[in-house]
C-alpha cells in the first residue's frame, strides 16, 4: 500500500505512524514545504515554497491568509499530479487540513481516499480568542476568524474521513462535520516515556539535578508565551521561592512566539516579564528548547510539572509528563480537563489565579509523597489511552475503514 502524507512543516502529527508503516513493508510519502526530520523507508517530495500572505490593494480584506492557503493547496495538488503521470498515484492520502494542503487533492486524484487531520477550527467564542479578560473580539476580528477557515472547510467538504487528537478539538468543528472525525491521539512510546526514580540531568554549568535534591518544578513549551501560561507560571514561581528558596524551576521553551502575539515593548515574553519579578537566578534555569532525551528525564525528576494552557491544541509534552509519572498541575480549561481529573491524576487550577497556581506548588513541596496515587493515576491513563501501539493500531484501522468504503 502506497500512502501520502501531507504536511506543511514536515512529518509533525504523523511521524510515528509514518514510521511504522515504512518499517512494516509499505510505500510512504511526504509531502511537504519543508522538513522536520528524516525517516527511514518513507521518501519526502517537496513542493515549491510559497511566500507568506501578501497584502494586495485590489483583494477584499483579509483574504491575505485564504490566499496563502489557495497557493499552498495549488502545489501539493501539482505534486501530485506529478506522481501520477509518473505511475506513483497512492492508495490513500492523510494530510493536514490547516494551512490549505490538501483543499485540492480530490480534483486531481477523485479517486483516491483521503483522510484529513482536523487540529483546530477558529472560532471567535469558546476557544482561544476571547479567552483572555482584556480579548474582546470586535467584528472585524470574528470576519478574519471566519475567513480563516475557509480552507478546512473546502477540504473537510472533500475528504473521506477526518481524524482529531482531541474530543474537545474536535467538537470545535461544524456539527455537519463532526460526524465524519473520529477522535485518536498520535500516541506516546510509553517504553521510551516512564517513570525513572534513579533518572538524573546534567546541566551546562556541570550541576546535576536529580529527583527532589532540589525540588524541581518544570515548565515546558514550544515557546515561553501567554498562550501557554508563561506569564501566570513566572509570577507562580517568584510567588513559591520566596516561602520556600530550595525550589528550583526549570522553564523549556524558546524566546520566539508560536501563538499570538508578541510583547508590546518588542523582544521577548521571558526578557519583558523578568523584569517585573525579583527571582534569585540560581533558583530558576532557562536551558531554551531542549532534545526529546533531555526533557523525558526532566520529567523523571520533576517534583510538580506545570501545564498551563488557552482552550488551544493539547500539547504532546503534557502527555509525556505524565508517562512519565510526573505530577501535573494544569490549568482548569478544556483541552486540559479531558485528560486530567484534578485530585485524581492531576492537579488543576484556574488559568489565571497565580495564588492557587503558587499555593498548590506549595503543598506538593510540603508531601511530595502524599501526591505518588496521582503519578501512578497519570502514568495508567496515559497506558490506558495514549499508549503509542494502541494509538497506531487505531489510525491503521481508520485507513483500512476509509479504503474499504471506497
Amino acid at each position: 500500500m502506497h500512502v501520502a502524507f501531507v504536511h506543511r512543516r514536515g512529518f509533525g502529527q504523523f511521524a510515528a505512524l509514518a514510521e511504522h508503516l515504512g518499517a512494516n513493508g509499505h510505500d510512504v510519502s511526504l509531502i511537504c514545504e519543508t522538513v522536520d526530520r528524516r525517516l527511514p523507508s518513507v521518501r519526502v517530495i517537496r513542493h515549491r515554497v510559497e511566500p507568506g500572505p501578501r497584502a494586495d490593494e485590489h483583494m477584499a480584506k483579509h483574504l491575505g491568509i485564504p490566499d496563502h492557503h489557495v497557493r499552498i493547496g495549488h502545489r501539493v495538488a501539482e505534486t501530485f499530479d506529478s506522481m501520477s503521470r509518473h505511475g506513483e498515484r497512492p492508495d490513500i492520502i492523510v494530510g493536514h487540513i490547516g494551512w490549505g494542503s490538501m483543499m485540492f487533492v480530490k480534483d486531481v486524484l477523485p479517486q483516491v481516499p483521503a483522510v484529513g487531520y482536523c487540529e483546530f477550527f477558529y472560532r471567535a467564542e469558546g476557544a482561544d480568542v476571547g479567552f483572555s479578560p482584556d480579548d474582546n473580539p470586535d467584528a472585524d476580528t470574528r470576519k478574519r476568524l471566519r475567513l480563516r477557515n475557509i480552507a478546512q472547510l473546502l477540504s473537510l467538504d472533500a475528504i473521506d474521513g477526518g481524524i482529531s487528537p482531541t474530543h474537545w478539538q474536535k467538537s470545535l468543528y461544524p456539527a455537519s462535520a463532526q460526524s465524519r472525525i473520529a477522535v485518536c491521539h498520535e500516541g506516546v512510546d510509553t517504553q521510551r516515556f516512564r517513570p525513572d526514580m534513579n533518572a538524573s540531568l546534567r546541566l551546562p554549568d556541570g550541576r546535576v539535578l536529580r529527583a527532589e535534591d532540589p525540588p524541581i518544578i518544570t515548565f515546558v513549551a514550544r515557546d515561553l508565551e501567554p498562550y501557554r501560561g508563561f506569564p501566570q507560571a513566572l509570577e507562580a514561581a517568584a510567588k513559591v521561592i520566596r516561602k520556600n528558596p530550595d525550589a528550583l524551576f526549570v522553564f523549556v521553551g524558546g524566546d520566539g512566539v508560536s501563538y499570538g502575539t508578541p510583547p508590546p515593548s518588542g523582544g521577548s515574553w521571558k526578557d519583558a516579564l523578568l523584569a517585573g519579578h525579583d527571582i534569585p537566578p540560581d533558583r530558576i534555569l532557562f536551558p531554551g528548547p531542549i532534545s526529546h532525551e533531555l526533557l523525558r528525564k526532566l520529567y523523571q525528576i520533576s517534583t510538580a510539572h506545570i501545564y498551563l494552557t488557552y482552550p488551544f491544541v493539547l500539547s504532546w509534552s503534557v502527555i509525556e509528563a505524565m508517562a512519565c509519572g510526573a505530577l501535573v498541575i494544569g490549568s482548569d480549561t478544556r483541552p486540559v480537563q479531558e485528560v486530567i481529573r484534578s485530585g485524581q491524576n492531576g492537579l488543576l487550577v484556574p488559568f489565571y489565579d497565580t495564588d492557587a497556581l503558587a499555593d498548590t506548588i506549595l503543598r506538593v513541596l510540603r508531601q511530595p509523597g502524599d501526591f505518588m496515587p496521582m503519578r501512578l493515576a497519570a502514568r495508567k491513563t496515559v497506558e490506558r489511552r495514549f499508549r503509542l501501539i494502541d494509538c497506531l493500531a487505531r489510525q491503521k484501522s481508520l485507513i483500512n475503514s476509509v479504503l474499504r468504503a471506497a
